[in-house]
Formats: C-alpha cells, structure tokens, sequence
C-alpha cells in the first residue's frame, strides 16, 4: 500500500510539472503570436510605404561644409545655403559634426570642432530655424573623411557634416514620449 501511494504521489506531482510546462508552453505561443502579428503589420506598413511614390519617402540629407586650415569661418555657395536652410527649416532634427584634420590629441582640434559646429549652428539660428531642432557634436581628431597624409585629404577633413533627418530617429522619439531629455 506504501508502494501505492507513493506510486500517486509520483503521478501527481508529474501531472503538476506537466501543467506548469503546458502553462509555459501556451504563454509563450501567445506571445509568439502576437510578435508574429505585429511582425506582420510592420512589413504591411513598409510594403505600403514601398508602393508610394518615390516623392513621398525622401531620405535623410547630408550637406558638408569645408573650412580653411584653423579657420571657423561658415561659408558657403548660395545655392547650397538656400537648400540647406530650405530643408533645415522643415526637419525635425538637425545633426552637426564638427570635424578638423588634427592628427594629435590637442585641446586646440577639440576647440576648433566645436568653433566649427557652432558657426553653422549660429548660421542655421540666423536663417530661422528652430534651435529645439539643432543638435550638435564635434572631434578634434580621427574620423577622418579622406587620407590625412595629403593636402588634398587634410582640406577633404577639416569639415562640418550637416544631418538633416526627415523624420525623428526611433530612439529620440522614445525619449521623446517618456518625457525625458537627453540633453
């Protein structure tokens, strides 16, 4: 009778586990599902977005801008100018990367980066866009656009890379409805 009984206690217990697993088993199918459906109703909305015209999707812009050795002076074509401030206006994010062709880690390459950024920075405030929609970054030295070794690549590195994002990144739009700033 021992035997017996300890023979449904067994039985009992495996019959638990069994459920628990089978618990497990559902809960994770449910959630399969449900990422499978969102899944599927994320390549819908891109398979939408490929069907629009190419008008409607624009990508992001990138305008740079080159600066003599050790100068922060912002100039720039006029066309250029009126393209870049156009489409500067109408973005909700503007990237600035200020670049130099320092090869040395020198407090002076970090300054002259962060002039330059700064000097297209004021130039964008002065033509009217929204400084909220401006961010800025700079390094003085490395990453470099062109062979540093040349004047050709020195004069292709001293620059200021403007981003101009047609649509808040992921991220930024996650701390956006947060409530919370990264600045």
């Amino acid at each position: 009778m021992a035997v017996e009984l300890q023979v449904c206690k067994n039985d009992l217990q495996n019959t638990r586990l069994r459920a628990i697993e089978s618990g497990r088993a559902a809960e994770t199918s449910a959630v399969t599902q449900a990422n499978i459906a969102a899944l599927q109703q994320a390549l819908t909305g891109l398979q939408a977005q490929a069907l629009m015209p190419a008008a409607a999707v624009r990508p992001n812009s990138i305008f740079t801008v080159r600066f003599d050795y050790g100068s922060t002076r912002f100039n720039i074509p006029t066309d250029v100018a009126l393209d870049l401030t156009r489409e500067a206006k109408a973005a909700p994010l503007i990237l600035l990367r200020g670049r130099t062709d320092g090869i040395g880690d020198a407090p002076i390459e970090s300054h002259i980066a962060r002039a330059r950024a700064r000097a297209v920075s004021d130039y964008l405030l002065a033509a009217g866009v929204n400084p909220s929609q401006i961010r800025a970054t700079y390094q003085g030295t490395g990453d470099h656009a062109a062979d540093n070794q040349t004047a050709r690549g020195r004069a292709l590195n001293r620059r200021v890379e403007i981003e101009i994002y047609r649509a808040i990144p992921l991220a930024m739009n996650a701390v956006a409805q947060n409530g919370r700033s990264t600045d």
